[in-house]
């Protein structure tokens, strides 16, 4: 069997302290409705050989969030192994988005199981803006590295643009 592969968009906005907040979303469903640590994830999905992974994610991000992916530099992120084998690979895009606009993509599955009966749910039941460090508990765990990398990346450009502006 070939290996998964799924790619997504991390938001993330700067705030007025001179911070970072990434967007992220409460994975939708009856086996994530009544969790929070670890139940969150980067919008994101899979894709297939015919696709780009940057495509995918772009394609991924408004069939999730029911929103176009905002424009803006992406910064690559990398990619990471998540428990359940799947790779994922990563851009951030730094943009402001409204989370009460969002309109999640649907998905179908029998529910209760073996009940015969199919009900469609929200492939993401809500989004929110966190800080880093609120967000890595919630997020499955496979992804919080993304936010290390988010964080270095940006401390690099930071410190690069420092020692540009000294005497």
């Amino acid at each position: 069997m070939p290996d998964k592969r799924s790619a997504g968009l991390l938001l993330f906005r700067r705030t007025a302290d001179g911070g970072i907040e990434v967007l992220i979303g409460h994975m939708g469903g009856p086996f994530w409705s009544s969790k929070d640590v670890s139940a969150w994830s980067i919008p994101k999905g899979e894709y297939g050989h015919g696709e780009t992974p940057e495509a995918a994610a772009r394609r991924e991000f408004e069939e999730e969030l029911g929103l176009p992916a905002p424009d803006g530099e992406p910064i690559a992120l990398g990619e990471a192994r998540q428990a359940n084998g799947k790779t994922v690979t990563v851009w951030a895009v730094e943009a402001d988005l409204d989370p009460t606009r969002i309109v999640p993509g649907t998905f179908t599955m029998e529910w209760p199981r073996g009940s015969g009966v199919m009900r469609e749910f929200p492939e993401i039941d809500r989004v929110g803006w966190f800080t880093p460090v609120a967000a890595a508990p919630l997020l499955v765990s496979g992804q919080r590295v993304f936010l290390d990398r988010l964080a270095s990346h940006l401390e690099g450009r930071e410190e690069a643009r420092s020692r540009l502006s000294d005497p």
